[in-house]
């Protein structure tokens, strides 16, 4: 795959439909659903960034998205509830490995949603948008290893674990040791068949 595809793509970005959710683009009208969780310390505890510390910061940032959808350069839904339109969190493609077909994923959602299956129904749509639209090969999330929440949802969705890499990433001042989950697009696939 090219990176010029991924631009063209993700500059009109699709929306992605669910039983219970829309997966849109973010707008800054979203600043006051994404500051609800984002500003949380126990929301991005396990997350590479810190909390939102007051909700210009995420009108701040909502506006540089804008800016960062027009030129195709950013793969993120804001995961929205199909009845009501609220933003209850981010689902999509962290990164490209365009020579080998890879991408790995990321989530996060709103505390007030944990635990009814919300994540894994985003990232699965993210995964057959990936596999079916992208063509892509292979899909891989990683998590700090203490997060077992969030390695439950990839298990969740088909996800193999693969392993844990030993202080792979250094995230507010201490060296994280990362688990790797992934599926591959046939078994993906298999599993869609069921």
């Amino acid at each position: 795959m090219k990176r010029e595809i991924i631009y063209r793509i993700f500059s009109h970005l699709p929306e992605l439909e669910t039983d219970r959710l829309l997966l849109r683009r973010m707008r800054v009208s979203d600043a006051d659903d994404m500051y609800a969780y984002a500003h949380r310390a126990d929301v991005t505890k396990y997350l590479t960034w810190s909390p939102h510390p007051n909700h210009a910061y995420t009108v701040d940032y909502l506006q540089y998205l804008a800016s960062r959808y027009r030129v195709g350069d950013f793969y993120d839904w804001g995961v929205t509830l199909r009845d009501s339109g609220r933003m209850i969190g981010t689902c999509g493609f962290t990164s490209f490995e365009l020579s080998h077909n890879a991408a790995q994923v990321g989530y996060v959602l709103n505390p007030e949603f944990w635990g009814q299956g919300i994540a894994a129904e985003a990232l699965r749509a993210v995964m057959c948008f990936g596999f079916r639209e992208l063509g892509l090969n292979r899909i891989e999330a990683c998590y700090i290893k203490e997060n077992t929440r969030s390695r439950r949802v990839m298990e969740k969705v088909g996800m193999s674990f693969e392993g844990i890499r030993r202080g792979a990433m250094y995230i507010k001042g201490r060296y994280c040791d990362v688990g790797v989950c992934s599926i591959l697009r046939d078994e993906f696939s298999a599993l869609s068949e069921k």
